[in-house]
């Protein structure tokens, strides 16, 4: 398969040149996915798809353009090229674009010691089936659920390829396994649910079916009878499912793309003290077993581990070869896309210092304050860093857990937060995001 995608952009590549592209680049892709939905101990759905999609990118001095399909023809690939060449020619120039030179291709990587794709069969819909159904008949188990919402077991795998004109080209594989469960206690207006879920490269590093029933159901259960909480300022603490978000909104703020734009409350503060002494924030593509890692990045780069924050200091911001460009920067080798968009900085395997005490121990030094571990909609002004979010959880009094708390709203601002949260040591290591729970001793509370 890598081969024929090998071919593929080889041959889009030669379109692009008798199209009168002075440049161009070139993605393939073709992998399948499978998905079952189980209720009530049925299959209810079950879904398989297998397709090929290809992409290409030309560059007509400093105009560039894009086009997609997924009919992989000759005459599909000769009409893509001319398409591309033509919206190029009527496009603004862009300063900043252009492929990398030859000099600064990845030239010696190996994919398989990434371990990203599992050699493992494909799984039989059938045992899929099994999966979700004894992941819902785990969680039915529990006494006081009242229903399973939906529980789902897929898997996926895909083939990528890139080449460009520049001289690149190289490919790798990936796969997916993934099995999930929403469970629900009560009914009508006092409905109540929670889930749990798992997402792996390789099918045995997949957590058990009745542990991800069990633990959904118990995650509902605490949710049972909730309470607005009392307006204030309290300490809060992120549960380890959703800590990753503040670090999302600091990857976000440290992002070429926000930078070059001046959109980030972060854009005056290289070098300077954004998280406590004592946590530093680093990216390593080259994790083995995670999802997002890669051999080099969307524009041919190889990447690498590099630190974005060094003991609480910023030392980097993430950037493709446009916005590095832009900024008088060389590139940190982030660049993403997919076939039907351009290059756009991202990044891959974040891990976040972990602290010296667990979940627990900070829930007893929080005091009264509240446990947040879901949130809904978000006003975040992202210039600023100012905050706010609905969100839902459970009331810490006197360092014990004492009710459970929804229709709230919590609120600071990023900038300061991030400065002052203290991080639990119970993070999972095998995320995209290596987050722990994280305390953040003062926030306001707008409940009751």
């Amino acid at each position: 398969m890598t081969q024929a995608l090998d071919a593929l952009t080889a041959q889009l590549l030669d379109a692009a040149k008798a199209a009168g592209a002075d440049s161009a680049d070139a993605m393939a892709t073709r992998g399948t996915s499978l998905s079952v939905d189980v209720r009530a101990g049925a299959l209810e759905e079950a879904q398989r798809e297998e397709g090929a999609d290809i992409g290409l990118r030309v560059f007509v001095g400093q105009r560039t353009a894009i086009v997609s399909a997924s009919d992989l023809s000759s005459r599909t690939i000769s009409e893509m090229a001319e398409r591309a060449v033509a919206m190029a020619r009527e496009a603004p120039e862009n300063p900043y674009a252009g492929l990398a030179d030859a000099g600064e291709l990845a030239t010696d990587w190996d994919a398989d010691a990434l371990e990203l794709f599992d050699p493992a069969p494909e799984p039989a819909p059938e045992a899929l089936q099994q999966d979700a159904a004894e992941a819902e008949a785990a969680a039915r188990a529990v006494e006081g659920i009242s229903q399973i919402d939906a529980s789902s077991a897929g898997y996926s795998a895909y083939d990528i390829h890139m080449a460009g004109s520049n001289g690149f080209s190289g490919g790798y594989r990936r796969s997916s396994r993934g099995l999930s469960c929403v469970a629900i206690a009560g009914s009508g207006t006092q409905m109540e649910r929670d889930y749990d879920s798992d997402s792996r490269v390789f099918q045995n590093d997949l957590r058990s079916a009745t542990d991800i029933g069990r633990t959904a159901a118990e995650r509902t259960l605490l949710r049972r009878d909730p309470r607005k909480p009392p307006t204030g300022t309290y300490p809060v603490l992120f549960d380890e499912r959703i800590a990753a978000s503040l670090i999302g909104h600091l990857l976000g703020a440290v992002n070429g793309s926000a930078i070059t734009r001046g959109a980030s409350f972060l854009r005056d503060s290289m070098d300077q003290q954004i998280l406590p002494e004592g946590l530093s924030l680093i990216e390593d593509p080259h994790r083995p077993r995670l999802g997002s890692s890669r051999p080099f990045d969307a524009e041919f780069l190889p990447t690498a581990k590099r630190t974005i924050v060094e003991n609480g200091y910023l030392r980097s911001w993430t950037l493709d070869l446009g916005t590095g460009r832009q900024l008088g920067l060389a590139s940190t080798a982030n660049a993403g896309r997919g076939v039907s968009s351009g290059p756009s900085p991202s990044s891959a395997g974040i891990s976040l210092t972990q602290g010296a005490q667990s979940r627990d121990d900070l829930i007893r030094e929080m005091g009264t304050g509240l446990l947040v571990n879901s949130m809904i909609g978000s006003t975040i002004n992202p210039n600023t860093g100012d905050y706010s979010r609905g969100a839902a959880g459970l009331w810490v009094e006197n360092g014990e857990i004492t009710y459970a708390v929804n229709e709230c709203t919590i609120a600071g601002n990023l900038r300061d937060m991030l400065l002052a949260i203290i991080p639990a040591n119970d993070a999972r290591t095998h995320l995209s995001r290596v987050v722990p729970s994280l305390l953040v001793p003062a926030m306001t509370i707008a409940g009751s």
